[in-house]
């Protein structure tokens, strides 16, 4: 019996019953696939944690050493399990040739570290997730270079320095725990221990890093607080295995997080089709409904008939969405296999995505099941009576408008309006498909462009600007920074220029604790950054904060900071929070004094006149700044975030697809049932003179009005809840607020076009059965 009235329902709403089965199919398949993704990150990044034995506390340090004093720490500290020191040979781009190529890496903003692979922990794997080795003239290249530059096996990596030339062969690429993502500067090489010692008699500065395993995690802020109060070196960033779980995980993970938010919108849409196509079935079988409770069937009787129909078409649509995602997870999930390696899984994690399925399938269950409620209220003579549920539930309208009152439009299209005005409630699924479509295609969109413009740099912390010259540190930083200083004053072709030097100072906490803190020292006025709040240090006793660590002092505008200056505690108050995702988003500005001997790294933001070509420039300065790295704004931009934006990108391109497709298939389905509904009144206008040219415009007027309000809304919906909802995501890498960069063309002209387009398309090609409507036909009937 069950099959009987499926396929029956079915051969009388084809429309309504594929439509509803897409949907919900689709939501699974999406709320699938972003559960995958999430899960799989999540235990791939930890299989790479476990397998590399990821440090718990690493300090960077540039400059010498006393390894007898660390070991005294690390051995005196009952907290420390195993310590290593690991030494990196720093190498400029400009000594370094990929793929034998004739132009070096001198404008990547890649550091470049050559490294032996680790004793202890913290170790360097292949794409198996097996520790690597390498024999002499071989080398491991980061996988970063594999995905952006097309590297393989067999590839030469030359170093050449003056008349040293070394060359080495790719044979395995290299999964970092430490500096995997994009977003992280750093990168480290793999060559044999013979290779790494030749190469520092001849090239490049050595840097270290300080790492320890601890034996309590959990204490982890307490063995930070005690290496910062000693006087091991620190004369870099220090960071945790939290941190770089954070790092690691962000660009997949927003990714999912788009993923679960548009299946989100449809599981919506789904919920709210579902409901119009019971309701409209509810109308066709009104009378039978009355009959059924004539001869005593029982409203919840009649509700199990019902409910039983749509929870068969939704679970099976909600396997084949799963079944769909187990195919796809492939493409979904290929950046996390990448850089991560494929894990196994255990049946509880297995079993997450079809658990996120099925949750899907009961909320779709429940709001069936508060829908068919309604056969409480329907009374068995009322329905034998009418015969339909809008004879019983006449609205009044809320607007009509009169016609010999329209003077500048056509009758035609003023009917079609005063229609949608006069029956809104009717058009409110329409309305909310095309408010969802456009939030759908305008979010994704917006956040690319945003993400792609000069203005995100200001997000990260960056200048806007043209150029930007970094000195990394070595023993002649400052004379070299005053080089570079002294021909950006002479340089008429400069329209301007910061000089900015990095510094790791030392601050006193809440608690007494001395703790290091990387400071920015210059004039901020002349490249200002936007601030969340407050403004950039003018005096010198002002400092600015990012937002991370602003959030994790718990400082805010006014507030103040016990910083220790050439050995002297100085109160400083903190005059603004900034946005900023560089050195793992904390970082601080003020105006201080030179200290030479705390200074990281020199920067130099520069800004050309308008008529000079700035790639000759950064070509020009490449030579005459040497060891300096020169870098565009835009190439830093896009080697930073080039994998996430080109991600988003196809994300964009998909909902926009999607977005349309829904638009299609409702206008399609929602203008049949009006048609079918206004039968008599379309035969009468017929009868009495009208083309079927203006009956169809009147129609098509009502969807594209609908449209039109759905297009204001849902623009205005994403340009403030859509931008607040981005600033949430990217919040985790230190940009808390950002402002969506909205190309007008694409947002207000490209999209709506598209959309009016697809709408008007599927408009016409709904109302076919309009020609067989006719006055004899309803009398026959």
């Amino acid at each position: 019996m069950l099959i009987k009235m499926l396929r029956k329902d079915f051969q009388r709403n084809k429309g309504l019953s594929i439509t509803l089965f897409i949907f919900v199919t689709l939501s699974a398949l999406l709320v699938a696939s972003g559960s995958n993704m999430i899960t799989e990150l999540t235990t791939s990044m930890n299989t790479l944690f476990t397998k590399s034995k990821a440090p718990h506390f690493v300090q960077m340090h540039a400059g010498e050493i006393d390894q007898a004093a660390i070991d005294h720490f690390a051995i005196s500290n009952d907290l420390v399990d195993k310590q290593q020191t690991v030494e990196m040979l720093s190498i400029d781009g400009l000594h370094l040739f990929l793929d034998d190529a004739s132009i070096p890496e001198s404008t990547s903003v890649m550091d470049h570290y050559f490294v032996k692979q680790n004793e202890s922990f913290d170790f360097l794997l292949n794409m198996a997730n097996e520790e690597l080795s390498v024999n002499q003239g071989e080398i491991a290249v980061p996988i970063y270079y594999m995905q952006q530059k097309n590297m393989k096996v067999g590839d030469k990596i030359n170093i050449r320095n003056g008349s040293f030339n070394m060359t080495f062969t790719v044979v395995d690429f290299v999964r970092d725990i430490q500096m995997n993502p994009s977003i992280i500067h750093s990168k480290r090489f793999v060559v044999s221990e013979t290779d790494l010692n030749k190469l520092k008699g001849n090239v490049g500065e050595t840097e270290y890093l300080i790492e320890f395993l601890l034996t309590d995690t959990s204490k982890l802020s307490e063995f930070r607080n005690a290496y910062q109060s000693s006087n091991l070196p620190k004369m870099g960033p220090s960071i945790d295995h939290q941190l770089f779980k954070m790092l690691n995980a962000i660009t997949d993970g927003i990714m999912a997080a788009v993923i679960l938010f548009v299946s989100f919108l449809l599981s919506l849409i789904a919920i709210l089709c579902l409901r119009f196509t019971i309701l409209a079935a509810i109308e066709e079988d009104y009378r039978e409904i009355g009959i059924m409770k004539a001869i005593g069937i029982g409203h919840r009787d009649i509700k199990r008939m019902y409910l039983l129909k749509y929870m068969v078409m939704t679970a099976v649509a909600s396997f084949v969405g799963f079944v769909a995602s187990l195919m796809l997870n492939s493409l979904f999930t290929a950046n996390i296999t990448l850089y991560f390696g494929h894990a196994e899984k255990g049946v509880l994690l297995h079993s997450i995505p079809f658990i996120a399925v099925i949750l899907l399938f009961l909320m779709v269950m429940l709001i069936c099941m508060r829908t068919l409620k309604v056969f409480k209220k329907i009374s068995a003579v009322e329905a034998l009576r009418s015969g339909k549920i809008g004879d019983v539930r006449i609205k009044k309208r809320v607007l009509a408008l009169p016609l010999h009152k329209s003077k500048w439009l056509n009758v035609p299209v003023f009917l079609g309006l005063r229609d949608v005005l006069g029956r809104f409630h009717m058009y409110r699924l329409l309305l909310f498909v095309f408010i969802i479509g456009s939030f759908i295609i305008l979010v994704p969109l917006h956040l690319v462009n945003t993400m792609q413009s000069s203005a995100f740099n200001t997000y990260m912390g960056i200048e806007r600007s043209d150029l930007r010259i970094d000195l990394q540190y070595s023993d002649n930083i400052m004379r070299d920074h005053n080089r570079v200083s002294e021909h950006l004053t002479n340089d008429e072709e400069v329209e301007r220029f910061s000089s900015l030097l990095i510094s790791s100072l030392k601050m006193v906490n809440e608690e007494g604790v001395i703790e290091n803190i990387t400071v920015e020292s210059g004039d901020f006025s002349i490249f200002p950054l936007d601030y969340l709040k407050g403004v950039a240090p003018a005096k010198a006793n002002e400092m600015a904060l990012s937002f991370l660590n602003g959030k994790e002092m718990n400082k805010g505008v006014g507030d103040q900071i016990r910083l220790v200056i050439n050995g002297q505690e100085q109160v400083m108050t903190v005059s603004g929070i900034y946005q900023d995702v560089t050195n793992g988003g904390r970082t601080a500005k003020a105006v201080l004094p030179v200290q030479p001997e705390t200074v990281l790294r020199y920067e130099a933001i520069v800004d050309v006149k308008p008529h000079i070509n700035i790639v000759a420039k950064t070509k020009e300065y490449e030579k005459i700044f040497q060891p300096a790295r020169v870098t565009d704004l835009e190439g830093y931009l896009t080697q930073t975030l080039g994998n996430t934006i080109k991600g988003l990108k196809l994300l964009a391109t998909v909902s926009i697809v999607i977005a349309i497709l829904v638009s299609i298939l409702i206008t399609s389905l929602f203008l049949r049932m009006i048609v079918a509904k206004d039968s008599a009144q379309i035969a009468i206008m017929k009868s009495i003179g009208f083309s079927l040219k203006s009956i169809r415009l009147q129609y098509v007027t009502r969807a594209l009005v609908v449209l039109g309000i759905g297009i204001v809304v849902g623009t205005l919906i994403s340009n403030t809840w859509g931008q607040s909802l981005a600033g949430v995501m990217l919040s985790f890498m230190g940009a808390a607020k950002i402002e969506f960069e909205i190309d007008p063309v694409q947002a207000y002209i490209i999209c709506p076009l598209v959309l009016m387009i697809a709408v008007t398309a599927a408009a016409y090609v709904s109302m076919a059965s309009m020609k067989k409507t006719s006055i004899t036909q309803l009398n026959a009937e």
